[in-house]
């Protein structure tokens, strides 16, 4: 399709894929949207409505067409797309952090992100190599979380203990000796996962206090998201008593 191409990594710009997730993009970070692009099967109607009165607010162009979505969606239910330029963020060294260790699929990483939103834990560390968290696939599983995170790539875990020291370092290991259940952080800390495939490797058996998850061993591991999200919970559930 002339003038859309699809995604790569080494574009100044990635895509909103969707209604959810393009209000997310307009509402946290509207200084960094090109345009929003509308598929002609986008009903009128209040949702529409909206759309339009943002982007008029904000001087967003809409840009009514079809062709682009043929070139990066295919999903029949993906009527609005949004173009934002890629941005830098960075850490909050007074708040927890999630540690991401060579993460490989842009899915689990979207859906860890819409979890550390949801406990308060919105600080994500990736350590290289690692999938691209502005890929358009990332950005769509996140529900548009990755706009309410901040995010920052070091090229090893070395890397991002120096710059972000003085916390409690949790990686969470299958052969670690401490239960997620005796898991009680008393200042800012770090939760660190490994690869989807491999875990963390065994150096981080000494690094701060290693954890596991305890399960039946009917199955050999929990998968990386899932693991995440529990041990998210375990460590913030006295920040949500109902």
């Amino acid at each position: 399709m002339a003038g859309y191409k699809r995604y790569h990594k080494e574009d100044s710009v990635s895509y909103a894929l969707g209604i959810t997730v393009t209000f997310e993009l307009l509402l946290s970070k509207p200084e960094y949207v090109n345009k929003v692009y509308v598929h002609s099967a986008m009903k009128e109607g209040d949702t529409l409505d909206r759309l339009v009165a943002i982007c008029k607010s904000a001087g967003i162009d809409i840009i009514y067409t079809d062709k682009i979505f043929n070139v990066l969606s295919k999903k029949e239910n993906c009527y609005i797309i949004g173009e934002f330029r890629k941005f830098e963020s960075g850490l909050d060294n007074n708040k927890s952090h999630i540690v991401l260790v060579n993460p490989s699929d842009a899915g689990n990483m979207g859906t860890i992100l819409r979890s550390s939103v949801g406990f308060g834990l919105n600080q994500i560390a990736v350590i290289r190599k690692a999938v691209d968290i502005f890929d358009p696939k990332t950005i769509r599983a996140s529900m548009g979380a990755v706009f309410l995170s901040g995010y920052e790539y070091f090229d090893s875990f070395d890397d991002y203990a120096v710059k972000y020291n003085s916390r409690e370092l949790y990686p969470f290991m299958l052969n670690a000796k401490t239960s997620l259940h005796d898991l009680k952080p008393v200042q800012k800390f770090s939760l660190i996962f490994g690869n989807e495939a491999r875990g963390l490797p065994k150096e981080f058996l000494s690094i701060g206090k290693p954890v596991v998850i305890p399960h039946l061993s009917e199955i050999d591991s929990l998968n990386l998201p899932i693991a995440a999200s529990i041990a998210m919970y375990e460590a913030t559930k006295a920040d949500f008593k109902l």
